[in-house]
């Protein structure tokens, strides 16, 4: 599976992408979804979350991530420190889930390999902001007080 996380701003509005494939390579799955606010970091740490917890529901015991994020993967992999207390606790909570699976292997790819799981991220990102512009418009048609309509 092929996941991202990004952030318009860091902080700032947040999504996360996930491109689900089976063993041939096809598509089983594409999500995407706001998470709020949040930075680059916690946005990736996100998506590999909602990721494990997908990959459970639907079943998988072995599991490859492909992640364009390298603070991610070199994190998961031992090879750099986790400093930030944020990050520490997804950290931990991530480790905790893939300790559920029979086989998980993470790999940093360059994020030219990445773009549809950036593309759903992005998409998250829009529909965040997507209900705050409805919410505008529909207060601008809303009748003034003291109207019959």
């Amino acid at each position: 599976m092929y996941i991202d996380g990004a952030a318009r701003g860091n902080p700032g509005p947040a999504g996360v992408g996930i491109l689900i494939t089976g063993p041939a390579g096809q598509v089983v799955e594409r999500i995407h979804r706001s998470i709020g606010e949040a930075t680059n970091n916690v946005a990736e740490y996100r998506a590999l979350l909602l990721a494990l917890e997908r990959a459970r529901a639907l079943g998988c015991t072995e599991i490859e991530v492909y992640s364009d994020s390298e603070l991610l993967v070199r994190q998961l992999q031992g090879r750099y420190q986790v400093r930030h207390p944020t990050l520490r606790g997804l950290h931990t909570k991530a480790r905790g889930r893939i300790a559920g699976f029979r086989h998980f292997h993470i790999t940093h790819v360059p994020r030219e390999q990445n773009v549809e799981a950036d593309a759903l991220a992005n998409r998250g990102i829009e529909e965040a902001a997507r209900p705050a512009l409805q919410g505008a418009r529909s207060r601008s048609r809303a009748p003034r007080s003291g109207g019959t309509g």
